[in-house]
């Protein structure tokens, strides 16, 4: 519900600090007061039409700030877009806010960080409901008229299984479409696909051959040079060169030797040196390995022109391919495992085709069935919606006004099928389509709702439909403007019992001229003008009981002993009425 509402330099309004809360509000106040302003400045906070015209006269800016406090429900509802936009706020409050400046700028805040227009909107549309005013009259909405009704008829549940069949056909069918697009292509496609994939096949692939082959390529074309290199590290090790003096040199392998024979003569001296010894032992094998893996390798080193020639072709082509699909073998492979599986698509699409017109069709004829269902159940309580109101509206002086649904369908080809063999258009939510319909004065005929003139007599038909939608209506707060234009005082006391009695699951605030329709309040605020100096300033006053009754006798015309009297009087009324609610 609103908790609080904040303004300041809106038009007359300076500074305004209101603090509402549950049940039935009442705001009274003679004409001009700024009872109107109230609404504009909530009407901002709603996401409305920003009006620079409404910054106090000498003020470079204005704000206004409404706090709710969602339920539970509700705000899990609105949980995900809060989230995702990060408003979340750990004390469960949402604070909407608005700032216009004289420059034409003007700001959306939620919960203090500053959000776009749009989403303001779609977020207070949960909050509040202002009627009164047609562009805030959500029951003069179509769009919503059939999720009122659904939700009357407690068809939430069966409505969302409806919604989902409905994503499986769509599903189905946005593989139909592609399938029957990649036919237009299909042969064309085909020949490409098949050439791709039969080329990478023929290429025998390997994983790593590109590395290997580009070794092998560095060992035979630099055959020559490795056999040198290989010959003379084997002389150095074994022997086999002449000094300068054309004496033999000493390999190192003779070296080590000679180490590890004095090394010996040292250790029988001193066995402390017996580990050298053993090192110069293990320095020696390890030598001979060496020497052992040389001559092996050398004796696989071989000069081999066609070898080299058949290696410098096999990359080649590796590198043509890897130009074309891929920058390496692997992605190579995976390119044609992927044109083998599209061209498997393309050859078998006139079987997928088929499989998917027949679960098409299925899928139609369940979400017939389920829709038929739906339309049987909405126009049952559409029945019962209809009696009901006209009840309200007997109760609020408008004899012989009559309500109905209206029901209509639109034809498609390639919508649900009905038993009589038409196809219908449909979406998620079915193929009815659903409107209000009135006609508030008898022998008028029914007319669409949107088409009636806002007055008393809409006003009352407001009520009428909220008093029995309240539990299908799930927005907290309601506020009504002047709802008890054209109506007098009987009537007053029935709509004020109305209002009382919904603001039983609502949040009701009620502008209103009416002291009968005000003695139903739980709470009432005065909205009064005071002057001083130069300047003229809004407040509202949350009345005590004594000053309660000085209202509704003000409002009686009587500000006497008599007047108050009666203000008494209608107060105990109302209370009896509430007593007995």
């Amino acid at each position: 519900m609103l908790t609080e509402l904040r303004i300041q330099d809106i038009a007359i309004i300076e500074s305004l600090h209101v603090n509402f809360r549950s049940g039935l509000n009442i705001l009274t106040g003679e004409t001009g007061a700024g009872k109107s302003i109230l609404l504009d400045s909530i009407n901002l906070v709603l996401g409305g039409k920003a009006d620079t015209s409404l910054i106090r006269a000498g003020c470079e800016q204005a704000w206004v700030e409404a706090t709710f406090e969602p339920s539970p429900a509700l705000l899990a509802q609105l949980q995900n877009t809060l989230d995702e936009q990060g408003l979340t706020d750990e004390s469960g409050l949402l604070v909407l806010g608005r700032e216009l400046r004289a420059n034409g700028r003007n700001l959306c805040r939620i919960n203090g960080r500053v959000v776009n227009a749009s989403l303001l909107r779609e977020i207070a549309s949960q909050l509040i409901d202002i009627h009164g005013q047609a562009e805030h009259l959500s029951l003069f909405n179509v769009k919503r008229h059939l999720s009122l009704l659904d939700r009357f008829a407690n068809l939430d549940e069966t409505r969302q299984n409806f919604s989902a069949q409905v994503r499986k056909l769509q599903e189905v069918r946005r593989s139909l479409h592609q399938l029957r697009q990649n036919l237009r292509t299909a042969a064309q496609r085909a020949d490409l696909l098949r050439f791709q994939a039969e080329e990478i096949r023929a290429a025998g692939l390997v994983e790593g051959e590109d590395k290997r082959l580009q070794e092998e390529r560095t060992r035979l074309a630099n055959a020559e040079k490795l056999a040198g290199l290989c010959q003379e590290s084997l002389t150095y090790l074994q022997g086999g060169l002449n000094g300068s003096d054309g004496e033999p040199q000493l390999a190192v392998s003779d070296l080590l030797g000679k180490a590890s024979t004095s090394l010996d003569r040292l250790a029988r001296i001193d066995p402390s040196l017996l580990a050298l010894r053993e090192q110069v032992q293990v320095l020696l094998e390890q030598l001979q390995d060496l020497a052992a893996t040389l001559e092996e390798y050398g004796e696989s080193i071989e000069y081999n022109p066609l070898r080299l020639t058949e290696v410098e072709e096999r990359l080649r082509w590796l590198e043509q391919l890897k130009r074309k699909y891929g920058d390496s073998l692997g992605s190579v492979v995976a390119f044609g495992e992927k044109a083998q599986a599209e061209l498997a698509q393309i050859e078998n699409s006139d079987e997928a085709i088929a499989h998917l017109q027949t679960r098409e069709q299925e899928l139609l004829q369940e979400l017939s069935t389920l829709a038929q269902q739906l339309s049987h159940a909405r126009q049952s309580a559409a029945a019962l919606l209809a009696q009901g109101i006209r009840v309200e509206l007997q109760d609020l002086r408008m004899v012989g006004a009559e309500f109905a649904v209206a029901f209509h369908t639109t034809p498609d080809s390639q919508g649900l099928p009905l038993p009589n063999g038409e196809h219908v258009a449909f979406d998620t939510s079915g193929y009815d389509h659903a409107e209000f319909m009135v006609a508030p004065n008898r022998g008028e005929g029914l007319k669409p709702m949107v088409k009636i003139a806002s007055g008393g007599e809409t006003a009352r038909l407001m009520l009428a439909l909220k008093g029995v939608l309240a539990r299908a209506d799930d927005t907290p707060t309601l506020i009504f403007d002047e709802i008890d234009q054209g109506i007098g005082g009987r009537v007053g006391s029935t709509v004020g019992e109305k209002l009382w009695q919904l603001a039983q699951n609502h949040q009701v605030l009620c502008i209103t001229h009416l002291p009968q329709l005000a003695a139903f309040g739980d709470s009432h605020y005065r909205v009064a003008k005071e002057s001083s100096a130069d300047r003229t300033r809004t407040q509202v006053s949350d009345l005590t009981a004594t000053e309660r009754v000085v209202e509704l006798a003000q409002m009686l015309g009587a500000d006497s002993a008599s007047g108050r009297a009666s203000a008494m009087e209608l107060l105990a009324e109302a209370a009896k009425v509430k007593g007995r609610g």
